[in-house]
């Protein structure tokens, strides 16, 4: 043990700089936050947009619980908890890490350079650059969406689903995160992967709130192996809603799904930095 006042040692030091840290980011987003809050009107416009954004996947919702029964095996009230955890998922990510898809627009203005020169990680600078007020938006119509299909669901929510549940969540926030991240490691090198955020983006939204099995056995094995979709909602929700055996993947990987996430995005993470080192500038 160290005497009062004494020198801190190294695991004291590494903590009271992860501290420091989160208090300098809590300060940043307090002060984006009340900057946008300004201008009270564009502030609801933008939530209000952020809302609209969601529009086709409400009708989506509409149209299944009073058109159909079920889909591909799954009842309505299981599709519907697919399409809530993955909209909630999502939510978050915008929310938490949505203006990483923002790097490829930046390396081409040569904006990352100026990021360079500043004593905070390049990262962390991305991702505290602006409140992302759209992200209000996203978050109020999937937290409905999610709370209907939890009403309707039939599954009986013992403590360990709901932890389970909320795991799912967690862990496909940090997927869909772990994926971005990825593609803007990439943009340090070729800017021109803003198409690929958005042709991503338009497949995770468009198939993440389905379940996969009415797919091609081949698509569904690359939403799940290559871009890993199925682990946002569709396997997580499949284990709660006893379609395991049909979620085209071992048992044990079903159930781990969760650990996808925190498995994957620091993966991602370490690409990026890795990327970030051998980033020479706008002009290459």
């Amino acid at each position: 043990m160290t005497q009062s006042g004494g020198p801190d040692t190294p695991r004291q030091s590494a903590a009271r700089r992860f501290a420091s840290a989160w208090r300098v980011a809590g300060r940043i987003v307090r002060i984006t936050f009340r900057s946008q809050l300004e201008y009270r009107v564009e502030f609801l416009l933008t939530i209000a947009i952020g809302a609209v954004w969601q529009v086709s996947v409400i009708v989506f919702a509409t149209v299944l619980l009073t058109r159909f029964s079920g889909m591909g095996g799954w009842s309505s009230a299981d599709v519907l908890l697919i399409a809530g955890t993955q909209m909630l998922a999502h939510g978050l990510f915008v929310l938490c890490f949505g203006r990483v898809a923002e790097l490829p627009r930046l390396v081409q203005e040569g904006a990352v350079d100026a990021y360079l020169l500043r004593p905070m990680p390049v990262h962390r600078q991305l991702l505290l650059a602006h409140f992302p007020t759209n992200a209000i938006g996203d978050l109020l119509v999937a937290l409905g969406l999610f709370l209907g299909a939890l009403a309707r669901s039939t599954v009986a929510w013992t403590p360990a689903r709901i932890c389970f549940l909320a795991a799912a969540v967690v862990g496909g926030t940090l997927v869909e995160a772990a994926v971005n991240t990825a593609i803007s490691a990439a943009a340090l090198h070729f800017p021109a992967t803003s198409y690929w955020t958005r042709w991503v983006a338009e497949l995770t939204a468009t198939f993440g709130t389905y379940p996969l099995s009415i797919l091609p056995r081949v698509v569904g094995g690359a939403f799940t192996f290559v871009l890993p979709i199925a682990f946002i909602a569709y396997v997580p929700v499949g284990v709660l809603t006893g379609h395991t055996a049909a979620l085209g993947v071992p048992g044990w990987l079903a159930v781990g799904a969760p650990l996808a996430g925190p498995a994957l995005y620091p993966a991602s993470r370490l690409l990026w930095n890795r990327s970030l080192g051998r980033y020479s500038g706008v002009n290459g």
